[in-house]
């Protein structure tokens, strides 16, 4: 089965640096409390380590 994150939105992108502010819209996140279910991979992996301090991170099994 392959794995799946779900990555939520807790804290804002008002005071982000815009390069971290574009690596939130690349993972599909708008809005605080929006989340997105990607696959695990390497790529997704990079952006959410890039932005953790943004993000909440919960793996799933798809």
């Amino acid at each position: 089965m392959a794995k799946k994150l779900k990555i939520t939105l807790v804290k804002s992108t008002i005071g982000a640096v815009p390069k971290n502010r574009k690596t939130v819209e690349a993972l599909g996140l708008k809005k605080i409390n929006s989340f997105n279910e990607l696959p695990d991979n390497a790529a997704t992996r990079g952006m959410i380590q890039r932005v953790r301090h943004l993000v909440k991170v919960e793996e799933i099994d798809a």
